[in-house]
């Protein structure tokens, strides 16, 4: 997918709870498949589709599939998996899909019980993914209102703010509002000090760095459209080709090396 198309996809998103009771056909499922199995190799990380996802779900109706987000239980799996994870929600409603993530609003057990799932891994959520009807049900406009009463804007999503945003940066800011994360708590702090972007979250090891990887992938959306490619570092940087750290690689210890 082009930059403009995922951005499209973040105007056109929006969590969906109700399905149609006809699940995913093979071929579209196929090409989910091969974009979890894309991801995984990509950024290491262990996401699980699973083609009959109603299982351990309660409050959703109709027939959907999900991608079990799992990976290693580390800061960096976890951003990885928010900003891979929002890739693949991009591209399936970019292609006329519902989607809605989830953490916590499900049977656990259930989703281990769909699973292999080696002990080393974290589940730390999950992806639902079906066919929706272009309106929203009444259960989904009760929903979104309620999670979304108190929008919190981008300016409040700073904690430094040292000069005016350029173009570049206030309209990625504008996408990150866009960007989901739980509840709609917006948990990414951000600065702008000298002409750096950077952020984090006050709990990295938890569903938070989800939040961060999801909004950085918006933001970073959001630059590339009005001219600024840039990508994140896992210091919680913005980097630029203006800003880029420049170093060496380490080096690797000779086998049998003579002093």
């Amino acid at each position: 997918m082009t930059n403009e198309e995922y951005i499209k996809a973040i105007e056109a998103r929006r969590s969906r709870r109700t399905y149609r009771p006809r699940p995913l056909d093979k071929e579209t499922l196929s090409v989910i498949r091969e974009l979890t199995d894309a991801v995984n190799k990509k950024a290491g990380l262990s996401f699980r589709l699973v083609e009959d996802g109603t299982k351990p779900f309660t409050i959703f109706t109709g027939k959907f599939s999900y991608i079990a987000v799992c990976g290693e239980d580390t800061e960096k799996a976890r951003i990885l998996a928010g900003y891979y994870g929002e890739m693949i929600v991009l591209q399936c409603v970019y292609h006329g899909l519902g989607t809605c993530w989830v953490s916590g609003t499900y049977d656990e057990n259930k989703v281990y019980a769909d699973i292999d799932f080696p002990q080393k891994l974290r589940l730390w959520g999950v992806i639902v993914i079906g066919y929706t009807k272009d309106k929203f049900s009444s259960k989904e406009k009760i929903m979104y209102n309620a999670t979304h009463k108190h929008n919190k804007p981008y300016q409040k999503m700073f904690d430094v703010c040292d000069e005016k945003l350029p173009v570049y940066y206030k309209y990625a800011m504008e996408l990150v509002e866009k960007a989901p994360s739980a509840t709609n708590r917006r948990p990414v702090h951000f600065r702008y000090e000298n002409g750096v972007i950077s952020a984090k979250v006050d709990e990295p090891y938890s569903d938070k760095s989800i939040d961060f990887g999801i909004a950085q992938l918006h933001f970073q959306l959001g630059a590339a459209a009005k001219g600024l490619k840039g990508e994140w570092d896992f210091n919680g940087r913005f980097l630029t080709k203006d800003n880029k750290v420049i170093k060496f690689p380490e080096q690797k210890a000779e086998e049998n090396e003579n002093e």
